[in-house]
């Protein structure tokens, strides 16, 4: 017997999938087909806002909650970083967006910030110091998750070390990642997903 599953993408641009070549290369829809094998009919909802820094989540909680989401993914902290956002600020967005799908009874997983020392553009004298940003806000995002009783998915060591070996994982823009750098952070993800999708289905059944 298949289950329903609402699933909503909450989050900036990797969670809306720019830089795929079509919508079914997105992280959303690859996610969707995974836990469809998994024995899921997922109704998925893209509420993600390119461009979105954490504080900007708040408007898609709204969203999500007349939804009534089963389970969210929530993509977000490139922009914080790009935009220097403080990472206390950041994860303070994130702790209150996170309060508010968990009111309304949404399971949630959060994909922490990248590493964005992978991302061509920045001058190679930089990039540790990116890195020690990334790892920063990717700690204070992690602390505030489980305090919300969300769960972490803590990929982006694997993602990064592909993405900074493999340019072919960057779209055109050398920012965000082609068709096959959302692959290659939805193998990455999706243990994590399902995982949260049989909990729910199993806690619902118990």
């Amino acid at each position: 017997m298949r289950t329903s599953l609402r699933l909503a993408l909450l989050g900036d641009s990797l969670a809306y999938g720019s830089g795929a070549a079509g919508p079914g290369d997105a992280l959303g829809p690859r996610l969707a087909a995974a836990l469809t094998d998994a024995g899921y009919d997922v109704d998925l909802s893209v509420l993600a806002v390119p461009g979105a820094v954490s504080r900007d989540l708040a408007a898609q909680v709204r969203r999500a909650g007349a939804l009534d989401v089963d389970l969210a993914v929530v993509v977000v902290g490139a922009n914080d970083l790009a935009r220097l956002v403080p990472p206390a600020q950041a994860a303070a967005a994130l702790a209150s967006a996170l309060a508010g799908l968990r009111a309304a009874g949404t399971d949630v997983i959060v994909v922490p910030a990248p590493d964005m020392s992978t991302v061509p553009w920045v001058p190679p004298a930089l990039r540790p110091l990116v890195q020690a940003a990334s790892r920063q806000l990717q700690r204070a995002q992690a602390a505030v998750a489980h305090a919300n009783g969300a769960m972490v998915a803590a990929v982006s060591d694997a993602v990064s070390a592909a993405f900074g070996t493999d340019p072919a994982l960057f779209s055109a823009d050398r920012f965000h990642p082609s068709s096959a750098g959302y692959a290659h952070i939805a193998e990455a993800l999706v243990s994590h997903v399902v995982a949260a999708a049989h909990a729910r289905r199993d806690g619902a059944a118990a």
